[in-house]
């Protein structure tokens, strides 16, 4: 399993997106390694983006999301959830790739691996689950530490693409499709 460097992440979100679907999202929590494979993703393209964070400027929750790529951009909605993103992209143009679903939960130690509890089918279960919140956030995923993206060198997933999810108010950027889903059965 390698890490994924910041070269992986510094390309258009559009790029940078459906290349996560199959790759590991890695949580470090002590002498626990929390693992889950990606399998659900959404792109948001910097301030033209109606749907993006970014959409009113670098303000003190979307600054993250203007660079450098690889870093951890995790924010509350709804009063109580976290969501994990990426950053993605050149300095100083904001985009990032809402990691919305995960499979194969699992806890390492050094005795052993077994599956986490709890559902991963949405952004604010999966960082439930991995134990993800908003301290993380700014946190350079390059580094593997505490947080890391990793790629096993499995073979690429199928694909489908489909428009993003809870972005009605964002008028006609509401139906890109930029929300990638694997394949099949998860």
């Amino acid at each position: 399993m390698s890490l994924l460097k910041r070269r992986f992440f510094a390309r258009p979100v559009l790029e940078v997106a459906p290349e996560l679907i199959g790759k590991y999202l890695v949580h470090q929590v002590g002498d626990e390694t929390l693992s889950a494979r990606i399998v659900e993703v959404e792109a948001y393209a910097g301030p033209e983006d109606q749907a993006s964070h970014a959409r009113f400027g670098p303000t003190p929750r979307a600054k993250i999301m203007f660079g450098p790529a690889g870093m951890a951009y995790v924010y509350l909605i709804y009063g109580m959830y976290d969501c994990f993103n990426i950053v993605t992209g050149t300095d100083g143009e904001a985009s990032a790739v809402l990691v919305r679903g995960v499979a194969v939960a699992s806890r390492s130690t050094g005795s052993g691996s077994s599956p986490l509890p709890g559902k991963t089918n949405g952004p604010g279960k999966l960082c439930r689950v991995l134990g993800i919140t908003r301290k993380h956030n700014g946190l350079d995923l390059t580094t593997g530490v505490p947080l890391g993206i990793h790629d096993r060198k499995e073979p690429p997933p199928s694909l489908t693409a489909t428009p993003r999810i809870g972005v009605d108010y964002a008028g006609e950027w509401a139906s890109r499709p930029w929300r990638w889903v694997e394949a099949g059965p998860r």
